[in-house]
């Protein structure tokens, strides 16, 4: 049997943005709606399309969930034409889907992309994350720091006072604990209502103003984090959570051996990825979509780990043609 042929990062990058672009497109119909459901699917059809077109043999490892829940991006699907390299696809289609629903900021279309085996196959449950943005050494912030003593160590290792650092959590009862401790160092908390995945990306925009993302989410949400921050610099830590024996076992099922391990970037991200985004709601990552008599706008960051290189791409597309 031959060879699979080389992960080409830098020829397949602009196909992924396509990809990333297509999905945003094919749900800006349906923002402010109230249809979650109906702009999640328009979405998830977009971007399975335009992955069939690419030449690649891909494998979903991150995506709609197991494949008798998800019709279409399950884990597990083969995806591509079926020439090009082997690789693992890490996606979320519509992350944001509320956000979409009610037009509201930070909604994205998301995607990442990498030779196969270099991704985590995180199940479908709960992590605790912990994230900072680049040019910190290794371990300033960890897991192990109760939330206030990781505020005071950024803030010792920035030379500033606890007071000018802003942490990003997303607004959920379970955090209430957390919020109110952060709360005594006198720093600033953004809460977010959806989107973590943007929420830790957050931290390494420096236009964005985010120091620091903490607090338990998805855990497909955090290797798709990782993909990015790969790309941009930055450390994200993830331990995962089980609410059952049941998540146990479908962990277990998805080949982790350690169910109490601390995850660094690069232990759910091993390899070189490309990462793109499309804003489907405006954000402070993205503008969303646009739209004028006969044309949909929309904005793209396609990012490489190999070169580090971010770029931003403007796509004004006539509506027939979509």
């Amino acid at each position: 049997m031959a060879d699979s042929p080389k992960f080409h990062d830098r020829m397949l990058s602009l196909g992924l943005a396509r990809v990333s672009e297509a999905a945003a497109l094919a749900s800006a119909r349906l923002i402010g709606r109230g249809d979650e459901k109906a702009a999640d699917q328009a979405a998830v059809d977009a971007m399975r399309n335009q992955l069939n077109q690419l030449d690649i043999r891909g494998v979903v490892v991150i995506g709609e969930g197991e494949r008798d829940e998800a019709p279409m991006l399950y884990i597990g699907e083969e995806v591509g034409n079926g020439e090009g390299p082997e690789v693992d696809i890490a996606l979320d289609p519509l992350e944001g889907t509320t956000l979409t629903a009610k037009d509201m900021p930070n909604a994205l279309a998301v995607i990442a992309m990498g030779p196969r085996g270099s991704m985590l196959h995180a199940p479908d449950v709960y992590m605790e994350k912990l994230a900072i943005g680049p040019g910190f050494r290794r371990g300033v912030v960890t897991l192990d720091m109760a939330p206030a003593e990781r505020v005071s160590a950024l803030a010792s290792a920035k030379g500033c006072s606890t007071a000018d650092i802003t942490v990003c959590v997303l607004e959920r009862p379970r955090h209430e604990d957390m919020i109110a401790e952060l709360r005594t160092t006198g720093c600033a908390i953004r809460l977010i209502t959806d989107g973590d995945v943007a929420g830790v990306i957050h931290c390494a925009e420096p236009s964005t103003g985010i120091d620091m993302y903490m607090g338990s989410g998805g855990a497909p949400e955090g290797v798709l984090a990782a993909a990015a921050l790969k790309c941009m610099g930055g450390q994200i830590f993830g331990k995962l959570l089980f609410r059952s024996g049941d998540e146990e076992k479908r962990a277990k099922s998805a080949g982790i051996k350690n169910l109490h391990r601390v995850y660094t970037r690069d232990d759910m991200v091993t390899g070189d990825v490309i990462f793109a985004a499309t804003g489907v709601t405006d954000g402070s990552i993205l503008p969303g979509i646009k739209r004028e008599v006969g044309y949909l706008t929309a904005e793209t960051i396609l990012m490489r780990s190999k070169t580090g290189s971010v770029r931003r791409m403007t796509y004004r597309n006539p509506v027939d043609a979509l």
